[in-house]
């Protein structure tokens, strides 16, 4: 009997391998893919423009828990956030089902709206269960003190919840974080004992689950803070064993955002920060950099960090503009590949999915892989191919993927513009509100999160008056 009943599980193992053998990207994907390109403008049909060619960006849930125990002097709740009770889990289920026909398999889902850690455990473990079960991938985002006040929660999340994605919010803009030399931090590099705390707890909390956790951060940034970016940077470069993506947010000027504090950043003031900090050998971030969707909203530089005992970590963009060998080979296989994920496969499924990338183009992938490695091993060492090798299969030199990312939000007042109405038209970061799918922005500066607050009140108002 045992036999018998392992043999299905083992039949539908093999018929799933077979199919990612057969489609390492999924027709539905690609689809995805094709409506998300049509929407990109002509005039931004770059090989930075990742939209329609590597992703279809993200979604991110609302009245998950409008409320937060933090007072930020930037915080895009409405005032009256903390007086509004959480959506039942099967409203923030609906909202996944939702989002779920645009994003995709493997598709990015935020889990957001205020602190989320503050739902009761067992909800939120429901929540990160069912998106899996709808094939997304749930990034939970939190100030991740609840994580310090609450020993082992973020280990049941992990085990329970199938928790693989998490961002922290760290910087000096957050009133309310436990520790008093926290609370009155006035310049980041203050916070590298809290990053320090974060980094150990991350690595703690892999140790003890044995799985991996993609651990991001976030910083919201500002012109008093923007000067500290350089030094995030660093601190960054010198954990990516812990984390893997970092998110910079200037500050828009909506919500509880303290009068005049938004606004004050610009893309290129801040890039400009970001390349400061990573800067190695002559290599800046704007080679390296892609969008997705408008360039004024969303930039990316996914890269390689290489530590070495006694040096400086290097970080390395993924592709760099005018290097011709990147461009063709990067670019080559987005136009085969584009939107392929490994981030949900075990690890037969993923040899899987390598093997299917290889059949369906066996010229494109072998006649470029000697190339590609044989390129990367000189820029990663200018001692040549063969020492850059020997010092990765030694163990003398350890290597890291880390993704920098800046997300720019708009106020009202930008949106009114003409250049913020052809940013909100390409947006890429969607809320589920009354039945379509709604940019962010017009969430956060066009009232969308407070009328959406009242519904939700009024709909709990109306049994109790009805007594």
């Amino acid at each position: 009997m045992a036999t018998m009943s392992r043999n299905p599980t083992n039949a539908a193992m093999m018929r799933n391998l077979l199919q990612i053998i057969r489609q390492p990207v999924l027709s539905d994907t690609r689809r995805n893919l094709a409506r998300s390109w049509a929407r990109v403008p002509p005039h931004l049909r770059v090989p930075q423009q990742m939209l329609g060619r590597g992703g279809n960006g993200c979604g991110a849930t609302i009245g998950a828990m409008p409320r937060c125990d933090f007072a930020c002097v930037g915080c895009y709740l409405g005032e009256e956030a903390n007086r509004i009770p959480p959506e039942p889990v099967e409203a923030i289920k609906a909202q996944m089902r939702a989002l779920r026909p645009t994003l995709g398999q493997a598709g990015n889902l935020q889990l957001t709206d205020g602190e989320v850690t503050l739902r009761p455990v067992e909800e939120l473990i429901e929540l990160l269960r069912y998106a899996r079960e709808l094939e997304l991938i749930p990034m939970l985002m939190t100030h991740g003190d609840s994580f310090r006040r609450r020993p082992g929660l973020l280990e049941r999340l992990v085990v329970e919840g199938g928790l693989v994605e998490v961002s922290i919010h760290i910087d000096t803009t957050q009133r309310g974080r436990l520790g008093a030399r926290y609370r009155h931090a006035r310049r980041e590099e203050e916070l590298t004992p809290l990053r320090d705390e974060f980094a150990e707890l991350i690595r703690r909390a892999m140790r003890a689950t044995d799985r991996p956790i993609r651990a991001a951060t976030t910083m919201t940034v500002t012109a008093d803070n923007l000067e500290g970016v350089p030094a995030v940077m660093r601190w960054l470069l010198r954990n990516t064993d812990a984390f893997r993506l970092v998110s910079f947010q200037p500050v828009a000027q909506v919500g509880r955002t303290v009068s005049g504090l938004g606004g004050g950043v610009s893309v290129e003031a801040l890039w400009a920060k970001v390349a400061e900090g990573i800067d190695a050998d002559g290599e800046r971030g704007e080679r390296g950099q892609m969008w997705v969707g408008h360039p004024g909203c969303s930039r990316y530089v996914p890269g390689v960090v290489v530590a070495e005992r006694n040096q400086a970590p290097r970080f390395h963009a993924l592709r760099q503009s005018g290097d011709a060998t990147d461009e063709r080979i990067v670019d080559g296989f987005l136009e085969r590949f584009g939107g392929i994920s490994f981030r949900r496969d075990s690890g037969l499924e993923r040899l899987a999915r390598y093997l299917g990338v290889l059949l369906a183009d066996p010229r494109f992938v072998l006649g470029n892989l000697g190339p590609y490695a044989l390129h990367w091993l000189r820029r990663l060492d200018r001692g040549g191919a063969i020492r850059s090798l020997g010092k990765l299969l030694t163990g003398r030199a350890q290597t890291n993927g880390f993704v920098i990312v800046s997300h720019h939000f708009m106020s009202r007042a930008e949106i009114e513009t003409a250049l913020g109405q052809e940013r909100l038209a390409l947006c890429i970061f969607h809320v589920p509100l009354d039945g379509r799918l709604v940019p962010m922005c017009e969430v956060n500066a066009l009232g969308g999160r407070e009328r959406y607050y009242q519904r939700m009140q009024s709909r709990r108002e109306v049994p109790a008056a009805s007594l």
